[in-house]
């Protein structure tokens, strides 16, 4: 949901945003706070929370809370879906069809009223799976990267 308030944009929120900008990795709030002290050295990890969960509310930037995986942030606040590694946890974004939303797709919803859906689809980057067709027949067992 996006606040219809807005914060000002500090010289501190502005550096979170362009690291994170930068990134094209949906990097973890730790991920960024290693990359914001590289330019900031004295900031604390709760600003760099407290300054990614602002600029989510605000519909700046968008939060993905992926089953199985730390919060992430992503630069494009636009509608989207990813596509996150079995193996490395490599997360990327996909680009969906629109010819048949989703929301047409369930016969029957409980009577619930959509307002919104998250869909994560699941595989093996390129790399994995080489990892994998390279286990001897029979291997089974987390890939390790």
């Amino acid at each position: 949901m996006i606040s219809k308030r807005s914060s000002r944009m500090t010289s501190q929120r502005q550096v979170i945003l362009d690291e994170l900008r930068s990134a094209k990795d949906h990097p973890t709030a730790d991920e960024i706070y290693v990359r914001v002290r590289r330019r900031l050295p004295r900031i604390s990890l709760g600003t760099v929370y407290r300054n990614l969960e602002n600029l989510a509310a605000e519909g700046i930037i968008q939060k993905l809370e992926m089953a199985g995986s730390q919060r992430r942030f992503d630069e494009n606040p636009d509608k989207h879906y990813h596509i996150r590694c079995l193996g490395c946890g490599l997360l990327r974004d996909i680009t969906i069809s629109t010819k048949f939303p989703l929301v047409d797709l369930i016969d029957d919803t409980g009577g619930f009223e959509i307002s919104g859906a998250k869909l994560e689809f699941l595989g093996l980057c390129p790399a994995c799976s080489e990892k994998v067709a390279s286990l001897p027949e029979g291997s089974e067992g987390c890939i390790e990267t």
